[in-house]
């Protein structure tokens, strides 16, 4: 056996390649994920502005029946919400990938 071929130098290479093959592996589940999180957030938007608009659709910047205060407020809503889902499912979905393989897809 030469220098740098015993048993230990191949659980090393396996312990660096799993991670990095880890990550190219979630790359498309992160995707598929982060879709759904955002037909998530979408509908949970629509549900929210039901309750609290003003029985119509949320108002849109280009609609010009609409104030800046009505528009930017719709928008700020929405934003909190897709931001607050977008981060709890990739959250959720990296600590389930974790469970999985054992490697954190975002280090």
């Amino acid at each position: 056996m030469r220098d740098g071929e015993g048993p230990h130098d191949v659980r090393e290479l396996k312990e660096d390649l799993l991670p990095k093959t880890a990550k190219v592996v979630y790359k498309p589940v992160g995707l598929v994920v982060g879709m759904a999180g955002g037909a998530l957030a979408g509908l949970l938007f629509r549900k929210v502005w039901d309750r609290i608009g003003p029985g119509e659709d949320a108002p849109q910047p280009l609609e010009q029946d609409h104030s800046w205060k009505e528009v930017l407020a719709a928008a700020a809503i929405e934003g909190v919400i897709l931001s607050v889902v977008r981060a709890a499912i990739q959250r959720g979905g990296a600590t389930g990938w974790r469970r999985v393989t054992g490697t954190w897809p975002g280090d």
